[in-house]
């Protein structure tokens, strides 16, 4: 097994466990939260997001590092262009987490924790919503990516 098919790999099973809790999020969560009253949101969204802001990070880093990896070592142009498109993928679902999804997060960390609720939570969790499927749609991109390159 070469070290492009190893790090194809990685990446496959890093961002499954990504893809995943993004699509549940996108089919279960969101619209679950959508119905809930804003008290409800901000404790037990607060605490997913507590968990999941804990635990998911790894196998997400390790997803996009082993992409990087698989995209750099691949033997041929149309590999190293597939995995190019995979690794632009998870940089920019990586970008839209970042920039939309954490800080969200955060503040319904931050309210769960003190057993607040704070006035805009409907707004948020509307927000946090909006991105959810782009963020499913990109990592099913990244992960189509590099089922293809690994069934080259």
């Amino acid at each position: 097994m070469t070290i492009t098919t190893i790090a194809t790999l990685v990446a496959i099973l890093g961002g499954a466990v990504i893809y995943g809790t993004d699509v549940f999020c996108a089919l279960v969560l969101r619209p679950a939260a959508s119905g809930a009253a804003d008290a409800s949101i901000a404790d037990l969204i607060g605490r997913v997001h507590e968990y999941g802001d804990r635990r998911l990070p790894l196998p997400g880093v390790v997803s996009i590092l082993a992409t990087a990896l698989a995209s750099v070592t691949a033997v041929d142009d149309a590999s190293r262009i597939i995995g190019a498109i995979a690794f632009l993928a998870l940089l920019t679902w990586l970008a839209i987490y970042l920039r939309i999804s954490a800080p969200i997060n955060a503040k319904l960390r931050g309210a769960a924790a003190s057993d607040s609720v704070p006035s805009d939570t409907r707004e948020l969790q509307q927000r946090w919503n909006r991105v959810i499927w782009p963020r499913a749609a990109l990592q099913g991109v990244a992960l189509a990516s590099l089922l293809v390159m690994l069934a080259r």
